[in-house]
Order: C-alpha cells, then structure tokens, then sequence
C-alpha cells in the first residue's frame, strides 16, 4: 500500500475510529480481507462441528458466488470422506486460489448475508473449512467461468459426519405458503442439500455419486453448448467449468476432465458415461418424496431456474411418450433403434430433444 493510501487511512482512522473501517487488504477482482473488528462484528451463530456444516459452508458460498447450478458429488472410502461442489458461480481468479482459505478473506464486502445458518461473508467459512479437514483445495476456477472445489475429510477421527448417510429425508408443502419444507428424517448430507434446495428454489442444485454427477454435467452440458463449440474448442480452460465435461472426445479425454474438477473415474466408467449408460440426475428437489401431495392435477413443478420454462414432470412423461411414438415413422423406414428414453431438456425459453440411436444390423 502506498504511503499516501496510508496516511488516508491513518486520517479516517483519527476522526471516525477503526470501526468504519472494514477493509485491510484489497486483493483485487472484488476480494479483500476484512479488519478483525469487521470479521468479529460478522461472526457466525456457529463454528463448523460435523461434516454436514461443511457441506452447507459450501452451498452458501456458491449461492452468494451467484450460482444458479450446484453439483455436488461425495463419497466415501473407510474413514475418509470426498466431496466436491461444482457452480456456475462468478468463480476465483487464479491468483487467489490459495488467498481464499486464509481468515477474513471475502468477496462479500457490502453483501453480507444473514440466512437461517447464520452470517455468511465474514471471510472465515472456508477458512473454517481448512481448519477441520485434511485437506481443500480449488481443483479449478477462474474469474465468471465457476468454481470447482474438493474437500477430503477424516471423518471417524476430525471430523465427525451422522451414521445413516443413505436415508433421504421427508418433505412437506407448507399449507399456508406452499414452499416445500423437510418434514424429517436424519440430519445428513443429503437431508442439509436437500433444506438449502427448499430455501433456494431459483437454484437447480444435484446432488450424487462423482459418476452420477459426471454424466449428469456430461449430458447437460452438451444440451447448452453448439456443435461449434464441442468441435472447435482449442482450450477447454476458456470454458465455463461446469461445461466442460461436454468437450470429452473420448473416455481418456473425459478420465482426465473428470480429474480436472476434483472428479475421480476409472475410464470404464467414462464409457459408461459416453454411451449414455448413466443418465442426467434430476436436481434434488425434483427426486425428494413430497408428502401429502393433493390428488388430481398439481400445480407446475417450479424447482428449475425462475426464469426458465415451468412445466410440470407429468407433462414432460406425457410429453418424451409421444415423441417415442414419433420416433416409430422412420425407425422403420431406415432400421434405427432408440437407445433409452428421449432426453428433454427445459431452457430459460427453449425446449430441446435428444434421441440416442443405434443402427440395427
């Protein structure tokens, strides 16, 4: 900092005290590190005690990131917990990969966010993170191109997580706002995504196994992205993140994306995933099991994107059997055979379809 810089603070400081001062570094593209006395006055309502927090540490972040789509993928071997998130968030710049886990570094200077976890954008979540597991790191991100992070936890012996990590949670609509709501059910990983969902519905937020989340990006990705940009793409780091999945030309190609965004496949499984064995999750929203539901007709499902196309999933059912029957007028004329069911993806003010064919001998 310059002197001059220092003298300015050194007079604010003077006339209106070091509480009106929030800021101690500028580290530039929108992150600083805020004061002590900034960072203090921020405090969350609680420090992260289970593997759960760690998860929603992390969905606030990509939610206040402006992620309109979060993947997380998680596993676990022994005693050792894996998770990686991927968003379409505004990202980190390179230079600052390391920056972020240190204390009271934030992008959220004037947006701090309280939420019903408490205050978020006091720059110590992620270092908070750091402090409780073996290992964070950002596998890959930059400036408005998104984010993919990857979290390695000891948790038998560091970090403690709930024994049932398989039972999904119930869910309710409220009688009087009809917002889905978690009625009950174990406080796991899947139930704390599946809260954060019903507070955030503008968000499309997956959530499954690193293969199930790889071809879930692999195949939605493809859905938003030109023939151009599949064929021609001579970087693949100029790509949105959660895009690039898509680029894959091969099962070696996509073993080694897959690596890239803190995703570890055997290239058998890649196959898998390239022949369209393994379909696109739905977000969790659209899988949880909606207790007490009316009978008859419902209202749309609204769990994509506000401002995408809001049609219901029984229509889309209704919708993917008549384009089966389409399909019957030239299977016949040119001896093809439809390969699973039609793929039906809504857009912000599109509606595309994807056939996966085979020849017949």
């Amino acid at each position: 900092m310059s002197d001059n810089a220092d003298r300015l603070i050194d007079f604010v400081s003077s006339v209106s005290g070091d509480e009106f001062l929030k800021v101690e570094e500028n580290l530039g593209d929108g992150f600083v590190r805020l004061k002590i006395s900034e960072a203090e006055r921020r405090q969350a309502k609680h420090d992260v005690r289970s593997f759960e927090d760690i998860v929603v540490e992390l969905l606030r972040n990509s939610r206040d990131a402006h992620a309109q789509r979060i993947f997380v993928a998680t596993t676990r071997e022994g005693d050792v917990r894996t998770l990686t998130i991927i968003d379409d968030g505004i990202g980190v710049p390179t230079q600052l990969h390391e920056t972020i886990f240190e204390p009271r570094v934030t992008s959220k200077l004037e947006t701090m966010v309280m939420d019903r976890w408490g205050v978020h954008g006091r720059g110590m979540a992620l270092y908070s993170v750091r402090s409780n597991v073996s290992s964070v790191k950002v596998a890959c991100s930059d400036l408005h191109r998104g984010m993919a992070l990857q979290v390695v936890a000891d948790v038998a012996n560091s970090l403690p997580e709930r024994a049932d990590q398989s039972t999904w949670p119930a869910v309710e609509r409220d009688p009087e706002d009809g917002r889905l709501k978690v009625a009950r059910g174990p406080h796991n990983i899947v139930r704390r995504i599946i809260e954060f969902a019903c507070e955030h519905p503008e968000i499309d937020l997956f959530y499954g196994s690193p293969t199930e989340i790889l071809a879930t990006l692999h195949w939605t990705a493809r859905e938003f992205l030109d023939t151009s940009d599949l064929m021609f793409c001579e970087d693949r780091s100029r790509m949105l993140v959660w895009h690039r999945p898509a680029l894959g030309a091969d099962a070696a190609e996509l073993v080694e994306i897959a690596a890239e965004l803190g995703l570890s496949i055997s290239e058998r499984t890649a196959h898998r995933v390239m022949a369209a064995e393994l379909a696109p999750l739905d977000p969790v929203i659209a899988q949880a099991v909606v207790e007490d539901e009316p009978a008859g007709p419902t209202a749309p499902d609204i769990y994509r994107d506000r401002r995408s196309l809001r049609i219901d999933h029984a229509d889309l059912d209704s919708f993917r059997r008549e384009l089966e029957k389409a399909f019957d007028v030239i299977s016949e004329r040119y001896y093809l055979s439809l390969k699973g069911e039609p793929k039906v993806t809504v857009g912000s003010n599109e509606i595309r379809v994807r056939f996966s064919v085979e020849k017949e001998d």
